[in-house]
């Protein structure tokens, strides 16, 4: 069953042995991120990476509040928050939904129903009030009243890291969910981290378009820096664009915000999903759109499409600090929040971190969708240290010549994949997510002069390496066995394998050998 909201959550992680509540004073500058990183990446008795969630019920400055953070931080955990036993579970589902055929007669019709009654299950519904409705300030708030953190000491202030900032498609109505980090400049404005390349990022430039002439427009939108945008001389965009933002919501949702959806299905659809239950959504007081009703704490506010303010530097999950850079103003007209708040929150910076489990559980999630594209793929890695964006590790299913290139190339044509920075392929008897074997068996394959390409593109706006922000170079490795169509004319090696029949023997042997040699 579905959690309702944040509060069950963490309901559930009590019960799991997952949670442990800290009543030690801690403060939201700096100390509070210390104990999460430490925790983040400790080891439990079995080994597992992860520690506990942490609710933190006596932070400084801010008698009464709770502060949740790590929720995410383990593989048992996002396995926990999504309701399943396995995290391929959920690619099952998916691959159900896109392996269904066209009916061809009445039986195979009457056999569509229940996955038709599935799917009305995943979309939103709108009530009239919620518990994010308990609280309603027009006038006399602050953000400064929740204990936002400053995670890093060369951070440029307090940021929110782990909201979902909900923005509506000007030209089709949909409505996305994101999560960008907001900068803390005063009591009711925020920076919004909207890098180019996503979809509110999208939002903002077509609602620039709107407020000019096709014939006028000499913009590179949002282009001037990863946030900004030129416009022609004596032009001036006027408007505003409302925006949302939700704060502490059920799992579901949270990590919704960060799966790489196509534009045209929303988050709230894919939380329905992974809930196997609707979301639940409330008008805003202030603004012309939808939010959680079980949230937290949620603002509402809007954007000028003429303001940018210098945002960052921020202490991102790459290990290194994302240097400063001009983005959109977020103006709060509205706190809305539950009684009590719980303020959830997290850290990002040099991994293992809470955004590792979450980004392995996007791996697993988005692998069916990559196979529609790119049919020959086996299995994906992305190593947590990699950072997601900056190693990828492909199987594929071997058929012709040059193959393993044409899938690096579809791989950079895929939505956020566009950003990967170096693409390993190997054959799929190779195990991806078994490193040790990747590194055997991909240093051993490869040429590196006949087997490593490189191409120009778009890289990470977080890629401080690249030549210019957002513009780079990538490398793809054909580390398959080569073929003779592929100009390779040598004999290829076997792999040493010892035979089945000695393997058998020695198994049938092997508890009484191991406890003589000490290995039990």
């Amino acid at each position: 069953m579905a959690y309702d909201d944040l509060r069950d959550w963490i309901k559930a992680l009590e019960r799991a042995g997952e949670l442990r509540r800290v009543r030690t004073e801690a403060d939201p500058i700096l100390e509070i991120t210390e104990i999460a990183d430490r925790v983040s990446k400790s080891r439990d008795k079995h080994g597992d990476v992860g520690g506990k969630a942490l609710l933190f019920e006596n932070v400084k400055g801010y008698p009464g509040a709770q502060l949740l953070i790590n929720q995410f931080g383990s593989a048992r955990r996002m396995r926990l928050a999504l309701e399943v036993d396995a995290l391929d579970e959920i690619a099952g589902r998916i691959r159900g939904f896109m392996d269904v055929k066209s009916p061809q007669g009445f039986l195979d019709k009457m056999k569509m129903l229940p996955m038709l009654a599935e799917v009305g299950k995943l979309f939103p519904k709108t009530v009239t009030t919620g518990p994010c409705k308990e609280v309603i300030k027009r006038d006399n708030f602050s953000l400064l009243d929740f204990p936002i953190l400053q995670c890093w000491p060369k951070d440029a202030g307090r940021f929110i890291t782990l909201p979902c900032v909900i923005t509506r498609d000007p030209k089709t109505g949909k409505r996305n969910v994101g999560m960008y980090r907001m900068q803390i400049y005063d009591e009711r404005t925020t920076g919004m981290h909207w890098q180019r390349q996503k979809v509110a990022a999208e939002h903002y430039r077509d609602r620039l378009r709107e407020t000019q002439s096709g014939a006028s427009l000499k913009v590179d939108l949002m282009a001037r820096s990863s946030g900004g945008a030129m416009l022609a001389a004596g032009e001036r965009p006027s408007g505003r664009m409302d925006v949302a933002v939700a704060i502490g919501t059920d799992p579901a949702l949270t990590f919704s915000a960060i799966v790489p959806a196509p534009p045209e299905v929303e988050e709230f659809i894919i939380a329905g999903f992974l809930r196997q239950k609707p979301m639940e959504l409330v008008k805003c007081e202030t603004v012309d759109l939808e939010v959680p009703a079980n949230a937290e704490i949620v603002l509402e506010g809007y954007v000028n499409l003429d303001e940018l303010r210098t945002e960052g530097p921020f202490g991102d999950h790459t290990g290194f600090y994302s240097l400063e850079d001009e983005y959109p103003v977020f103006h709060v007209t509205c706190v809305t929040h539950r009684k009590d708040p719980i303020y959830a929150t997290t850290v990002v910076g040099k991994p293992p971190q809470e955004d590792a489990w979450m980004g392995k559980a996007v791996e697993r999630i988005v692998l069916p969708l990559m196979k529609l594209t790119i049919p020959e793929l086996v299995d994906v890695n992305l190593p947590i240290e990699g950072v997601f964006h900056n190693l990828m590790i492909v199987s594929i299913r071997k058929s012709y010549p040059g193959q393993a290139r044409k899938v690096m190339n579809a791989i950079w044509s895929l939505g956020q994949a566009m950003f990967t920075k170096c693409i390993i392929v190997v054959d799929e008897d190779v195990d991806v997510q078994d490193v040790a074997d990747v590194t055997l068996k991909a240093l051993n394959n490869i040429d590196p002069e006949r087997d490593i390409q490189f191409t120009l593109g778009p890289v990470d706006s977080l890629d401080h390496s690249a030549r210019l922000a957002n513009y780079g170079s990538k490398m793809g490795i054909d580390a398959t066995r080569k073929w003779t169509t592929e100009g390779f004319g040598r004999p290829w090696p076997d792999e040493i394998v010892m035979d089945a029949k000695t393997r058998a023997i020695v198994d049938g042997k092997w508890r009484a050998l191991a406890k003589e040699l000490g290995m039990e």
